[in-house]
């Protein structure tokens, strides 16, 4: 029986535009990758100073770039920012370079993010509202899956140095989620949401016009 998760691919929106010719699909592929870690970095750059971790477009980003480029595409995407990030390029939030101490979990997180917001998007889920809300939904919560894990075990090494210090898992979701689940939730989401579906809906009528 065919479900969503296993009906045959679709092409991305990026893909509608892929070339035919084999060397050129291949370049284009590759300019996609780039510009996708390159839209990522200058998300990063759009920051609001609140909390341990800065509130960026990042997460914005990523669900875009993974919906946009599919699956393999969108992880190599990120896989390229985290690479750029850690080789010194000043392209993670505020220009910073090299892997933040206490964010650097969510950064990894974007790379499973996007690939399967992309797995999905290859699967049509991006052409609808409430498929693509999900998508991007699962999306956030695996960025928040690997950082919240990373904010854990990087804190209780840290109040381990301090015997008077105790960090509960309480604390970190304090920390480490609660002051961004309005903005990601809701906004950024909401945001990733409608634009896909939306991208579709103006190809169709540039398709139509030109029938």
């Amino acid at each position: 029986m065919t479900t969503a998760l296993t009906r045959p691919l679709v092409p991305t929106l990026a893909d509608v535009f892929r070339p035919t010719d084999a060397a050129r699909a291949r370049m284009y592929d590759l300019m996609l990758i780039v510009g996708g870690s390159l839209f990522v970095a200058l998300c990063a750059q759009v920051a609001i100073p609140t909390g341990a971790i800065p509130m960026t477009l990042q997460t914005f980003a990523v669900m875009v770039v993974g919906a946009l480029l599919g699956s393999k595409r969108g992880a190599a995407a990120l896989a390229l920012y985290l690479a750029e990030g850690a080789a010194g390029l000043p392209v993670f939030a505020g220009f910073h370079a090299g892997m933040p101490l206490l964010s650097s979990g969510y950064i990894v997180g974007f790379i499973p993010a996007a690939f399967v917001i992309g797995y999905l998007a290859e699967r049509g889920w991006d052409r609808r509202l409430w498929t693509n809300f999900a998508a991007m939904l699962l999306g956030n919560a695996l960025v928040f899956a690997f950082g919240l894990a990373w904010l854990y075990a990087i804190t209780t090494v840290l109040s381990g140095s301090f015997q008077s210090v105790e960090i509960s898992s309480g604390d970190v979701l304090a920390v480490g989620l609660m002051p961004y689940i309005v903005a990601d939730a809701w906004i950024k989401i909401a945001a990733a949401t409608a634009l896909l579906p939306l991208g579709w809906k103006l190809l169709g009528r540039r398709s139509d016009d030109r029938a």
